[in-house]
């Protein structure tokens, strides 16, 4: 078994590897864009489609952070809950962006992702949950998501595997999944591709400003005067280093997760299943996702038996077939976490864009805020269903002026 601590190796959901060369830091770019995780080479991409030279720049490797950790869910129906209202609809709308994207970034990778469209299961046992999950139902109702109620016997026959005691559940078809390892590295390549330019290893230490207004990134390689800065660093957004007169309220979640090795005699899922406890997500390789745990824990990756009990007796409760399986990896990583668990996107300071905070919903949105980023830099204008998520509203919810 292989273990990876804050995203850093394992053997099925490894980064992407290196392309023959390494990218250099330039002295000039249209945009500068900190991190290169989902978000950064997101954005990255669509701004160097549109022609504009862009660099993006990493302290690590690319994907290292909570890119590489996560399940890969588009679970906007799943991941509903009361007070999430106002993300609904940026949710929905990156959710109906994710096939252009796929389309788009498999052609111009010339890798799959692996994007399944078998739909999520999210399913109760015992009385209590049944009623907390028809309360579900009702706010995905209410809210316009797609999800149909399913009795246990029903469930059962699409996943035959689960206990009997899987008594209810919901089934949200457009609820889909890629596969981070696959997407990551499709994305590198697509960038590239583009004519961007992937700067790893190399830690920005500094913003550069000019008659008020962010005008580059300093680095440890040297300097990059930039037209736009777009800081997408994940939960080290917030930390404080880049912008200490910016309070950015972003914070580290963790999460610890494993993979687990499916066989003929384990049997295994076709759907993503959801419990009130775990997540369960297979992927093509024939492997299981399980996750995750949430804790505040700030930036301790350390893996414990506790949190990895809890996975297993989540799994074990709905799915027997756990114990058969070969424990393939364990990891932690971080979620950049807002303080509302909404992103974070819009123009902070002049020259400076947020990308940030998008929480456990990074994979699903990330079209949409590749969309709403490229928009702001290319055009100067607010996509309408990103303008609730500026930094100005936590401003507004303490009562300063915004």
């Amino acid at each position: 078994m292989e273990t990876r601590v804050h995203a850093q190796t394992i053997g099925r959901r490894s980064g992407p590897q290196a392309e023959p060369g390494r990218d250099r830091l330039p002295e000039r770019a249209d945009v500068a864009v900190i991190g290169a995780g989902l978000i950064g080479l997101s954005v990255g991409w669509r701004l160097a489609r549109a022609g504009l030279a862009v660099a993006v720049i990493e302290r690590g490797r690319a994907g290292d952070g909570a890119s590489l950790a996560a399940t890969g869910m588009l679970a906007a129906a799943a991941e509903h809950e009361p007070g999430a209202e106002t993300l609904s609809p940026l949710c929905l709308a990156s959710q109906r962006l994710w096939h252009p994207f796929r389309d788009d970034l498999e052609a111009e990778s010339g890798l799959t992702i692996d994007y399944r469209r078998e739909g999520t299961l999210v399913v109760a046992l015992g009385r209590d949950e049944v009623e907390r999950l028809r309360f579900r139902h009702d706010l995905q109702r209410r809210d316009g998501l797609a999800a149909e109620w399913l009795s246990g016997p029903a469930i059962r026959a699409r996943e035959p595997g689960l206990r009997p005691t899987v008594t209810a559940g919901l089934f949200c078809p457009d609820d889909h999944q890629v596969d981070p390892a696959r997407v990551m590295a499709a994305l590198r390549l697509a960038f590239r591709a583009a004519g961007g330019r992937l700067i790893e290893e190399t830690a920005v230490t500094a913003l550069t400003r000019e008659g008020g207004r962010v005008a580059g990134v300093e680095t440890a390689a040297g300097a990059l005067r930039a037209g736009t800065v777009v800081l997408a660093s994940g939960a080290w957004a917030g930390d404080g280093s880049l912008v200490p007169d910016l309070a950015l309220p972003v914070r580290p979640l963790k999460g610890q997760s494993m993979a687990l090795q499916m066989t003929p005699r384990s049997g295994s899922l076709a759907h993503v299943v959801w419990t009130e406890q775990v997540h369960m997500a297979p992927k093509g390789d024939g492997t299981l996702i399980v996750g995750a745990t949430v804790e505040e824990t700030g930036f301790d990756p350390h893996l414990t038996a506790g949190g990895l009990y809890a996975l297993l007796e989540g799994a074990r409760r709905a799915l027997p077939g756990v114990e058969e399986m070969r424990v393939a990896g364990v990891w932690s990583g971080f979620r950049p976490t807002s303080d509302d668990d909404a992103p974070i996107l819009g123009e902070a300071l002049p020259g400076l864009v947020l990308a940030a905070g998008h929480h456990r919903n990074g994979y699903l949105l990330a079209p949409v805020t590749a969309e709403a980023v490229s928009t702001l830099i290319l055009r100067g204008e607010t996509l309408p269903v990103a303008a609730p998520f500026g930094l100005a509203r936590f401003a507004r919810a303490s009562g300063d002026p915004a």
